[in-house]
This record gives C-alpha cells, structure tokens and sequence, in this order.
C-alpha cells in the first residue's frame, strides 16, 4: 500500500535516490549529461534535501513522499510564489513506477497544502519537449502560459523551460 505523506530525516536517502535517478530518466535528449548532473548536484544532494526536509515554510512547504514498504518511490514539492498562487517545484517517481498514479497523489498533497496557504492558482515550469511531463500535467487541468529561458542553462546551450497554470 502506498502511503503519501510529509517526509521527515528518515526519507532524505530516499528523496535523494528518487530525484536523482528521475531527473536522469527524464532529461536525456533534452538536456546535456553535464547539464543533468549539475542540477542534480545542485539540488538532490544530501544536505540540501536534509535542510528542505526539516525547513518548511509557506515558499517551501518540504517534501510530500510516496512509500511503499519503507521505500520512497516518489517525492514531491512546491510553495507559495504569491497570496495565491502556489508552484510545483519537483515531482519525481521512481521510473520504473511511471503510469500508477502516484504522481497524481503527489500532486494532490501539494495542491492541497498550497489550497490551505489560500492558493487559487498553481503553476509548474517544465522543459521544452519533456513528453514524460507535459501531458501528466495538461491531463490535470495546466495550460500553457509562457516560457523561458531554463535555470542553469547558458546562452548557448539555448534550453527553454515552459510555464503552465491552472485554477485550483
């Protein structure tokens, strides 16, 4: 049975193994593997998941798990950008686990954290072409809003990261 909830210090391993091998599952073909293993040294390492798990505010609200026998198949994140609009910040799934709908748990945890902080709006970047997440998120109500030049990308490399939002 899997179990979604706030993850405390026990998960840090967990979130870390989850993100990382998710975002290498992801962004191959649409992003250069130095690019990939520098977001993902930038944000999935140890001490940072450590902090985000045990620092929570209404811009971060921690990590939501999904744990199946004691084992983090999924995380997920977002915060407050505005009185009332939220953002996805991550949402990763073992690979092997894609289709379950236990992106969809995820994604309900965080809307429903954000709808008690007063969100009527919720917003999520992804990247240019990313089919594994484009549809997920249009099947649940996002719509295209704008786009931008991706986080971490230099001039040349040229990525573009796109904006959705939906009503919640």
């Amino acid at each position: 049975m899997i179990e979604i909830k706030l993850a405390d210090l026990t998960h840090v391993k967990g979130i870390q193994d989850v993100c990382s091998r998710g975002y290498r599952a992801t962004y191959p073909g649409l992003r250069s593997k130095d690019y990939i293993e520098k977001v993902i040294e930038e944000f999935y390492n140890q001490e940072r998941i450590t902090k985000e798990v045990t620092e929570h505010s209404r811009h971060w609200g921690g990590y939501f798990v999904a744990v199946e026998n004691g084992q983090v198949i999924g995380a997920a994140g977002g915060g407050m950008e505005s009185d009332t609009l939220g953002e996805l910040y991550v949402l990763y799934l073992d690979p092997n686990r894609r289709g379950e709908g236990i992106g969809t748990l995820l994604l309900d945890a965080v809307t429903a954290q954000q709808k008690e902080w007063g969100a009527t709006e919720q917003r999520v970047a992804v990247a240019k072409d990313n089919q594994k997440a484009i549809p997920f998120y249009e099947a649940r109500g996002f719509r295209f809003l704008s786009e931008k030049e991706s986080y971490f990308s230099a001039k040349q490399e040229g990525y573009v990261t796109l904006h959705y939002i939906r009503q919640i």
